[in-house]
């Protein structure tokens, strides 16, 4: 197997649920393993079986990997300080995973336009507290 780096999210128990929702958004290949699913015993702590110990999405240009966070500390989601830069392959592309960004529950946080340097870029946070960042070549 050939190295790979992918990005991972731990989320405050809605990682089956955004996994799903970002494969609707950008297709790709998804696997879900649940704590119930692993038979574990003699772990030293007692998971939800239902809970995803690990996903992975895997799309043409990468992969993005999640799971359920285990324990009750906070996750600061929502914000800039992390995105995800998603490069399409057209304007037209990144308009529709926007699109459906934007229709599964998110909200723009900067228009899709050509920016200053030339190409297409734009920013939706998704209803998961992810940002998404987008990118397309100018003139497509």
């Amino acid at each position: 197997m050939k190295p790979l780096l992918a990005t991972y999210i731990s989320l405050p128990g809605t990682a089956a649920e955004a996994m799903q929702h970002w494969q609707d958004v950008f297709g790709g290949e998804l696997s879900i393993t649940r704590y119930g699913d692993l038979g574990l015993e003699g772990i030293p702590f007692d998971p939800d079986p239902q809970a995803v110990a690990h996903s992975t999405l895997v799309l043409p240009g990468g992969t993005i990997a999640a799971g359920d966070a285990m324990g009750d500390g906070e996750y600061p989601l929502t914000g800039t300080a992390y995105s995800l830069l998603y490069t399409a392959g057209s304007a037209d592309e990144a308009r529709t995973a926007i699109g459906k960004l934007e229709a599964g529950g998110g909200q723009m946080n900067m228009p899709f336009a050509v920016a200053p340097w030339g190409d297409w870029y734009g920013q939706v946070l998704d209803r998961f507290g992810v940002m998404w960042a987008f990118t397309a070549p100018a003139g497509s």
